[in-house]
């Protein structure tokens, strides 16, 4: 029943298109979707104009946290007055690139896990339509502390990071791993190639956007998970991919912070046929 009102609300929202689907579907069956009422919610900051409708989403819990919620929100506003300018930009370059309505843009904020009651991994899913061949999509992640207030990476849980070190190689391997198992569970082994996994390097700018994964064990995460967006690791129709690095993997490069906060297992809830 919750899924169902959570899909409700997806399929309630206007001009949408099979893009921004893929993005919340996979939201919600990797369980970072939390219950949500069938209406539409309220955006917490829009430009809405002849050139664009844009708008921010925050879900409840990023709301009850006014330093997450404050961070957010000025990213989200940056966001959007970036693409404001730019869609009236076009609109003085083509007008006839409007001819059809303004562009469709949606910034939304979702809590994944907490993790130790202090770290709060947050995923950040964009829908964008300019009236190209098809809308856009981009998904990215903040791993936010709640004891500093302030957004943070996931350093502070490894004994080394250093590029193409011992830690992020054996990370990289089990991203592009994870993501072959997930390419043979979509029918699409054909693309689970070098060339498909050549921009993922082991450095931690450039392996994907992480997040605590929930755990079987309460206020622990069993591993990091990973999200592409489409394009990022596959063809556009292949959507958006999400990788899973169970903490084991990872137990011999864990810092002392790491060991306290990695434990359990995944949930079954949070695994998926097509995340």
């Amino acid at each position: 029943m919750q899924d169902q009102a959570q899909l409700a609300f997806v399929a309630g929202q206007s001009r949408r298109t099979v893009a921004s689907l893929a993005i919340l579907a996979a939201l919600i069956m990797c369980g970072a979707w939390t219950p949500m009422q069938a209406a539409e919610p309220t955006p917490v900051a829009q430009i809405k104009n002849r050139n664009i409708d844009a708008r921010i989403m925050l879900d409840d819990r990023i709301k009850a946290d006014p330093a997450l919620a404050a961070d957010c929100l000025a990213e989200g506003r940056r966001w959007l007055d970036k693409n404001a300018a730019e869609a009236a930009a076009s609109r003085k370059q083509d007008p006839q690139l409007f001819k059809d309505g303004g562009w469709d843009f949606e910034r939304i904020y979702q809590v994944r896990s907490v993790v130790v009651d202090r770290y709060v991994s947050v995923i950040r899913s964009d829908y964008m339509d300019t009236h190209g061949a098809h809308p856009n999509s981009d998904v990215n992640t903040i791993l936010w502390d709640k004891t500093a207030n302030k957004r943070i990476s996931i350093r502070p849980f490894l004994s080394e990071t250093a590029d193409n070190g011992p830690t992020m190689k054996a990370m990289l391997q089990a991203v592009i791993a994870s993501l072959k198992v997930e390419k043979k569970k979509r029918d699409a082994a054909d693309t689970a190639t070098a060339e498909w996994f050549k921009d993922l390097e082991p450095r931690l700018l450039k392996i994907g956007a992480v997040t605590l994964a929930p755990s079987t064990e309460a206020g622990k995460s069993s591993g990091l998970t990973f999200h592409y967006p489409p394009y990022a690791v596959g063809p556009y129709a292949e959507g958006e991919y999400v990788a899973f690095v169970p903490w084991e993997t990872l137990k011999p490069y864990l810092s002392p912070e790491g060991q306290r906060i990695f434990g359990g297992g995944r949930p079954k809830g949070d695994e998926n046929e097509r995340q």
